[in-house]
């Protein structure tokens, strides 16, 4: 080996960013204008989660945060910490308060905190004594209690692209002190980036242990070959966090909206003996059974929910015969998304349309002055009618016969559209 001192430090470590023009990626969210450039920049920093994939620069952010607006930095990881530990950084922020000196905490991997641990930060955060920081990989909707969800906003991180990770890989090649020293010929970029999942820190991890292992040559070339010496192929068949964990989630929706439950059960496989989360994937069912079945089969909606409450119960080994019988009944279920389609149709007209008044008739008239000038008045009660139906105008008079929800004729949305092909009689195109 050449007489080098090999770094103790990783290189993801050495060469991470400490201001915002360092910064690879996230522009919508650091760019001129946007708002965590504009926290920083106008020193108003207030609670916050970041939910993206990992090695997006989460805990980069949040140094950067710290550091541009002079704060005392805490971090914890939510997998080693517990409350004890957050009593202790919040003990060290009333000293600071006295200083008037702000206190950011950094909770990584904030999803795996528990609900004690999580209502033990919210007087903090309300108060703002603490400036909260959260990191997850998992929806906040379904991994952060909604009172500290209520108290901090949600920033979405994006996947970094090619160009940003290339970006980053020369950023350190030319910058870091060891690798600056070397002679680095070649690299197999597309297969690294391709390992790496996207992930900027297991990108230059596998590549900073690829040079170690080539560091006798006269040059150094990062060759496909090298790179599989460094990274076994089937410990990133299914990574849980990187590429192959949507690639292979994807499949497996897809296969379940394609009404073919043997490849759906090949992906559920895929994604069980990977170490997925069983709950991620009885909560993508739940949305699909929405999504994709709907009204062709409500039941869908109804086993998905209580597939993911057994689960939930339950737990692996045999959680996994539980999501085997969700995923073949909703992939062997009549399909439709004719009310998502409706859905995002009556969006579209909410977003590009004025917001017309509710017609006289729908209004509210909870007061004697409400009813006075009118409001519910010739209002017909439906139960009035035969069949409990009248035809009636719901909608604002600007928009009168519109239709988003248009019916399949596919399982038991088809009783659905002849029902109400009846009821409107040509008023609608059911």
């Amino acid at each position: 080996m050449k007489n080098l001192s090999i770094p103790q430090i990783p290189l993801a470590e050495r060469v991470r960013p400490d201001t915002l023009d360092d910064f690879k990626g996230q522009d919508t969210l650091l760019g001129k204008g946007k708002p965590l450039r504009n926290m920083i920049e106008h020193d108003t920093v207030s609670s916050f989660i970041m939910w993206g994939p990992p090695g997006t620069g989460k805990t980069t952010i949040a140094r950067i945060i710290a550091a541009q607006t002079g704060s005392e930095f805490h971090q914890l990881n939510a997998v080693s910490s517990g409350v004890k530990d957050i009593r202790g950084i919040i003990e060290i922020a009333v000293q600071n308060k006295t200083m008037n000196k702000r206190t950011i905490l950094f909770i990584d991997e904030i999803h795996r905190f528990n609900k004690a641990q999580q209502d033990a930060l919210l007087n903090s955060v309300e108060s703002g004594l603490l400036i909260l920081i959260g990191a997850t990989t998992e929806n906040p909707s379904f991994e952060v209690i909604p009172a500290l969800r209520s108290r901090a906003r949600i920033y979405i991180l994006e996947g970094l692209s090619k160009k940003e990770l290339e970006d980053i890989l020369y950023s350190a090649i030319s910058k870091d002190e060891f690798l600056s020293s070397l002679n680095i010929k070649n690299i197999d970029l597309e297969f690294l980036i391709y390992l790496s999942g996207g992930d900027a820190r297991s990108l230059l991890s596998i590549f900073e242990a690829a040079v170690i292992q080539e560091i006798n040559s006269e040059e150094i070339n990062i060759s496909k070959e090298v790179l599989e010496n460094i990274v076994q192929k089937k410990n990133i068949l299914y990574d849980k966090s990187g590429e192959e964990h949507y690639n292979v989630i994807s499949a497996f929706i897809k296969s379940v909206r394609g009404s073919d439950p043997d490849a759906a059960l090949y992906w559920l496989v895929r994604m069980l003996e990977g170490g997925e989360d069983p709950l991620f994937i009885a909560r993508r069912l739940i949305i699909l059974a929405s999504e994709d079945i709907g009204n062709a089969s409500p039941n869908g909606l109804v086993l998905a929910e209580a597939a993911f409450s057994a689960i939930d119960k339950i737990g692996m080994p045999e959680a996994r015969i539980i999501l085997a019988q969700c995923t073949t009944y909703l992939a062997s279920s009549p399909k439709s998304n004719a009310s998502y389609m409706g859905l995002e149709k009556a969006y579209e007209d909410v977003r590009n349309f004025p917001l017309y008044g509710v017609p006289i008739h729908l209004r509210n008239a909870p007061t004697k002055l409400m009813k006075e000038i009118g409001y519910g008045q010739d209002y017909k009660y439906p139960h009035d009618y035969e069949n409990h139906f009248l035809l009636e105008n719901y909608f604002p008079d600007e928009m009168k016969e519109k239709q988003y929800y248009h019916p399949t004729e596919l399982g038991q949305e088809k009783t659905l559209k002849e029902r109400l092909k009846q009821l409107w009689k040509g008023k609608k195109k059911y």
